[in-house]
């Protein structure tokens, strides 16, 4: 994989955020102390970070009709591995904030999108592409 980003994250519990991305999302746990863990995040290093005071503020941007949670962070997913995490979302009973959909319908960057928050309310959007050389970065 070329150049796998590395995110840390503040979360308010960590058990809480280790079942989620390691049972819900599927992530795999690398190193991990009593105050943070490493999570494989396909292929990109998520660190979660326990901050048990957090505050999340809560703001939209819209976008395509919708209020788009910012900020927000994702992986830009194959088609299959789109569709097979919305189900395995579904699946875990994860609430939406924007349920999986088709956004920009035949549009310069049509992509599949979803929109859910972590147990700490940290927004994550997972999206794909069906030509992710040509669509990703696709302007009008």
């Amino acid at each position: 994989m070329p150049n796998p980003f590395h995110l840390a994250i503040q979360v308010k519990n960590l058990a809480q955020s280790r079942k989620f991305y390691t049972q819900v999302l599927g992530c795999s746990e690398g190193r991990s102390s009593d105050h943070w863990i490493d999570l494989n995040l396909y292929g990109h290093q998520l660190v979660c970070h326990e901050n048990r005071s957090m505050e999340v503020v809560n703001h939209h941007g819209d976008v395509d009709g919708h209020a788009v949670p910012t900020p927000h962070f994702g992986v830009v997913l194959s088609l299959s591995d789109w569709q097979a995490l919305s189900e395995r979302l579904i699946e875990h009973g994860v609430a939406f904030i924007i349920e999986p959909q088709i956004r920009f319908q035949g549009l310069p960057g049509e992509q599949a999108t979803m929109f859910f928050l972590d147990p700490s309310g940290n927004a994550l959007e997972f999206k794909a592409f069906k030509d992710i050389e040509t669509q990703l970065f696709a302007t009008d």
